[in-house]
């Protein structure tokens, strides 16, 4: 029988017929290269991520344990407070006093105090500041302090002219003019708006935080924070 002749090559087809299954075998390869980066990318993000939260710092076990301890006054006037539950040592806030001379919060290292952010512009903080000025004249003195930052970046007067025209004098004046320590709690989870109110242990460990303003005066916070100062 003859030979048959090879069928013509078709214009069509590329030279190399095992291209289109090279290709086709690249694509679920590229695919799982592109899953593997977003996998990663997205572990970074999260681990960036998790350098905002508070990280365990074991000189603060005790503060939690208080924490713990006092939950049950957290109730009434002071309901909205969260109370601590892994170790946060707060940033070393920085901020000047009455005079202009540079203050850090651990300056009351060994004494409890009540961070507490406000500005005249924050309604909810204005008037706080009463109940605050209050509770400085019950229970500030050697154990513990009110420490009420003013965030005003404009006029740094009216905070101090606001002060003097409501008579709240108990306190002391403290301020930040660029507002870095709102910046700085916000960057540990524990400022979410104005005010923002943090009861810190004499280590400077957090106890219990609040988003908004509370009735520090009262029977009920003056109760959770005499508790909190027992040895």
């Amino acid at each position: 029988m003859p030979e048959l002749p090879s069928p013509p090559p078709d214009a069509t087809r590329p030279p190399d017929a095992a291209r289109p299954r090279a290709a086709t075998r690249r694509i679920p390869l590229a695919i799982g290269a592109a899953l593997i980066g977003v996998a990663i990318g997205s572990a970074v993000l999260y681990g960036t991520g998790a350098l905002n939260r508070p990280t365990g710092d074991a000189a603060c076990r005790p503060a939690v344990e208080l924490a713990r301890k006092i939950a049950p006054l957290a109730h009434g006037e002071v309901a909205a407070l969260t109370m601590a539950t892994a170790p946060l040592r707060l940033p070393d806030l920085a901020f000047d006093d009455a005079g202009g001379q540079p203050k850090k919060l651990s300056d009351w290292r060994g004494r409890m105090v009540l961070v507490n952010l406000w500005a005249t512009w924050c309604v909810p903080c204005r008037k706080e500041m009463p109940a605050l000025d209050e509770l400085q004249a019950k229970l500030g003195g050697a154990d513990f302090e009110v420490v009420a930052i003013n965030i005003d970046t404009r006029d740094p007067e009216k905070p101090k002219n606001f002060l003097k025209d409501a008579n709240l004098t108990r306190l002391g004046y403290f301020s930040d003019h660029k507002a870095k320590v709102f910046q700085d709690l916000k960057a540990v989870g524990r400022a979410l708006g104005m005010p923002t109110s943090v009861l810190v242990d004499r280590q400077g460990c957090e106890i219990a935080t609040i988003a908004g303003p509370a009735e520090w005066a009262s029977e009920d916070a003056v109760k959770l924070i005499k508790a909190a100062m027992k040895p």
